[in-house]
Order: C-alpha cells, then sequence, then structure tokens
C-alpha cells in the first residue's frame, strides 16, 4: 500500500516533503512571527476537528446577544508567517492546497507551520483572523467584522466525542448554542433554496498493516460545525461583493435540461417528484438508505459540478453566486490547507478596517482562479486514486465472489455499463451487465467480483 501511495504521489508529481530552502523559510517564520496587539485570549475558543487533527484553522466561540447570538470565529493567521514572494509564498502557489489521500497527507505549507506555529493547538497564543458575526433569532446574520487578534485555543476536540456529548446530554452551553444556530442556518439554507448531498462518506481505516473501508453519515455536529464555516464564507462574499473587489468561490445554476433529465431519472426510478416541487426540495426529501433514493442522489451530483473561483476588482462578476448555497460565498476559514483564503481573508480584513486592499493580494487576483483550478483537479485525482488502489487491495482476494449491492448509475451512451454501490466492504465499482441488457438502474444485484488489480488499480464488477 505504501509503496502503491509513493507511485500515485510520482505519477501526480507531488510530494509530502519540501524542497530545504522552504523548510528553512519555515523554520525561521515559526520562530518570528509576531502577536496582534489585540489580545483576545479571553475569549473561550476551542477546535472540533477529526479526532487526531493537528493542521487545525479554525476555532469558535458562540453566546447569547438578547434574542439572537454572536459568534466569534478564529481562523489561523497564515499571512503572519508567509510573506509575499519568499519561498514558502512560492511554494504554496505552485501546490494550491493540501492533498489527502488515507493517512498519505501533501500539505500546502511545511508541517512546522500548518501543523506546528500556525495551528490553533490548545493552550498556545495563536495570531488569527478574528470573525465577530451577529446571528439574528432567524439565524440571519446581521453584522460582521474581521481584525487581527492573538487567540488561545482552550480545549481541542474532536466530532465523535461531541456528539456523544450532545448525545448523553452533558454537552456545555456553548455546544447546546452551536446546535442552535446551526439547526437555525440549516431551516435558512432550505428556505433560501440552497442543497446539499447527504450521501455517505467513503474512509479508509488503517490499523497497523490492516487497511479496511466503510461508509459513514455525517455527524449532526460535523453539519452544526460545517454552518458557522458557510455563515462566515457568506460573510466575507457580502463585504468583497460590497466593496467590488475579493474572490468568490462560485457555482452556476444547473441548466434546465439537466434538472429535465433529473425528473425522467426520477421517474425511471420510480420515485415521485411533483412538477412544482423545486430541485432542492426534492433532494431534501430523499433518504440514502433506500436503493432508489442513493442512486438519485448520485445522479444528482451533476448539479454540483462546475465550481470554480473568480476574481474580480472594479466590477462584481455576472454570475456571482453558489447555486448549491443559493447566495454569494468565498472560501476564508481554511488558510492552512487552501491558498484561495489567505487571499480572501486580506481582501476582507482591508475592508473591515478601511484600508486599501495590499497591493501583492491585487496582483493574484484574477491569476488564482486558474492556480485553484488545477489544485482542485489534481486534488481530487489523487484521492480518487488512493481510493482506486485501497478498494482494489482489499478485494483482491475475492475475485469471482458474488457481494450484494445497488445499481447507482447507467452510462447513457451504453447502459450495459455503470456503477455499483456495494456495502462491505465499502466500495462503489464500475459494473457491467455480461448479457449485454440494460443495467438495472436503483436496483439490488448480485454484483461478482470480475477484476481486482492493485498494480492498475482497477476494480470491476459483473452481474
Amino acid at each position: 500500500m505504501r509503496d502503491g501511495i509513493a507511485q500515485i504521489q510520482e505519477e501526480l508529481g507531488v510530494t509530502p516533503s519540501f524542497p530545504a530552502e522552504v523548510e528553512d523559510a519555515a523554520a525561521q517564520a515559526a520562530d518570528g512571527a509576531v502577536l496582534p496587539g489585540l489580545d483576545r485570549t479571553d475569549i473561550p475558543f476551542v477546535t472540533i476537528d477529526p479526532e487526531g487533527a493537528r493542521d487545525l484553522d479554525q476555532a469558535l466561540h458562540l453566546e447569547r446577544d438578547g434574542d439572537g447570538y454572536v459568534v466569534h470565529y478564529a481562523i489561523a493567521d497564515v499571512a503572519a508567517f508567509v510573506k509575499p514572494g519568499d519561498p514558502v509564498d512560492v511554494e504554496a502557489h505552485r501546490r494550491g492546497e493540501t492533498l489527502y489521500g488515507a493517512d498519505s497527507k501533501v500539505p500546502l505549507h511545511p508541517t512546522v507551520l500548518s501543523e506546528g506555529a500556525a495551528s490553533l493547538l490548545p493552550d498556545q497564543e495563536r495570531p488569527a483572523l478574528l470573525w465577530t458575526i451577529k446571528v439574528d433569532e432567524t439565524g440571519e446574520g446581521t453584522d460582521v467584522d474581521v481584525v487581527r487578534a492573538r487567540v488561545r485555543s482552550r480545549a481541542q476536540l474532536d466530532y465523535a466525542g461531541v456528539q456523544a456529548q450532545v448525545d448523553a446530554g452533558t454537552a456545555d452551553e456553548m455546544i447546546g448554542l452551536l446546535r442552535e444556530v446551526g439547526e437555525l442556518r440549516m431551516k435558512r439554507e432550505a428556505a433560501r433554496g440552497g442543497v446539499s448531498l447527504p450521501l455517505p462518506e467513503q474512509e479508509i481505516d488503517i490499523d497497523g498493516d490492516r487497511w479496511t473501508l466503510s461508509f459513514r453519515d455525517l455527524l449532526p455536529v460535523e453539519q452544526w460545525n460545517a454552518q458557522i464555516s458557510l455563515l462566515t464564507g457568506m460573510a466575507a462574499a457580502s463585504l468583497m461583493v460590497y466593496a467590488r473587489v475579493g474572490l468568490l468561490r462560485t457555482l452556476p445554476p444547473p441548466e434546465p435540461g439537466e434538472v429535465q433529465r433529473l425528473h425522467r431519472t426520477a421517474k425511471a426510478l420510480d420515485i415521485d417528484w411533483p412538477a412544482e416541487q423545486l430541485y432542492p426540495d426534492f433532494i431534501r426529501s430523499l433518504d440514502p438508505a433506500k436503493p432508489q433514493h442513493a442512486a438519485m442522489l448520485l445522479a444528482c451530483t451533476r448539479l454540483l459540478r462546475g465550481a470554480g473561483y473568480v476574481g474580480f476588482d472594479g466590477e462584481v462578476p455576472e454570475q456571482p453566486e453558489h447555486a448549491a448555497l443559493a447566495s454569494e460565498y468565498a472560501h476564508v476559514t481554511a488558510p492552512l490547507r487552501r491558498l484561495a483564503d489567505r487571499y480572501a481573508s486580506e481582501v476582507c480584513v482591508a475592508l473591515c478596517a478601511g484600508d486599501d486592499v495590499p497591493g501583492w493580494v491585487l496582483a493574484k487576483l484574477h491569476d488564482l482562479p486558474a492556480t485553484m483550478q488545477g489544485s482542485g483537479q489534481k486534488a481530487n485525482a489523487y484521492e480518487s486514486a488512493v481510493v482506486d488502489l485501497v478498494e482494489s487491495a482489499v478485494l483482491r482476494p475475492h475475485v469471482g465472489q458474488g457481494f450484494p449491492g445497488v445499481v447507482v448509475a447507467v452510462d447513457d451512451e451504453e447502459p450495459a455499463q455503470g456503477e455499483v454501490v456495494v456495502q462491505d466492504p465499502a466500495i462503489e465499482a464500475r459494473v457491467s451487465s455480461k448479457s449485454g441488457d440494460p443495467l438495472p438502474l436503483g436496483t439490488h444485484v448480485e454484483a461478482v467480483l470480475a477484476e481486482a488489480d492493485p498494480g492498475t488499480r482497477t476494480v470491476r464488477f459483473e452481474v
């Protein structure tokens, strides 16, 4: 497995290691960072991330404010360590974002920064961009400000642990407020016409030399936490759109033909979709535990393709919205892992201070979309290749064996070809009809493993 991942990294031209001059510059930056004068270590921040995470971009705290709320969101201040044109900055532009695959991370920044001096680790004073967002009793953001400040996280929490406390009724007041605001924001998302696909996540679990696969649903606390990030990204976008300068994350609205195609898929799967029901409401009505609905949800991912970035200075883009969120939106909450966030955040800090946007930011606004598009494609290729490797290795001893599964996709041009999801082990792979007849979309099948080759990272089933 390790050799296979090393081969994937070589094929894509990526490596977890950094050139010596980049590591040296990062180490010097880690030692020489200056903390902001504004001291907000009085705010009892916590981080909530996957267990064992070290690159902690975000720390949060919520409090009541009359009938509403105040959200404090501290974001790692990468610009306190990385200067325009220095070796770390040049390398970050070459990489674009952190790549993830099993436990083989290819980081955007050297770990002395991303998992050390810049990370919002507990009980450490850190430079941060402190977002303060007021939220009314309906969950709507009403006011936003972002400043540089020193902060200190009180605790590093993980999703499973927090969810266990919520379920047991032992979570503290702040986590209760996270739940309140998260659920209010989810209701507002539905009211706006936003859409998210509740597809289970495929995970690679590693225990010593044993690699296994599983599907898992997102925990409620993960969704509440995500809503705080989305709230901040929408607030950032509103600042930039008003000032007519910035970097937005966009997604074009679906073409009418794509929605009509999904109506035909729903009909083929015998799922009722009233003509007057908008597709976001239809998607929210689906249950991924039902085979037909799982196939329908996978088909709906077509509507979420085409996301990108757009930089602007002087005129708002013709299409500024992120269609899945039904709102303007910007990436600003993960600067340790995404290059674009550092630039969008700097725009917002300047706007809130009444200052000019730094020249080094303006100089890159129109180049960043292409940089991030390239890094996004590489990140998807890396993750997919690692998953393909693990799937083929896990299944290799079972060629010829039958597995219960569900046909979740059928190719348009070749209906005898498609995709099947097997629950145990948790795999989605290519499937073909041995008879040449069209595959039965959205139905249970006995899928026979025809091929599993870690050398080519290929898995193929037949029915």
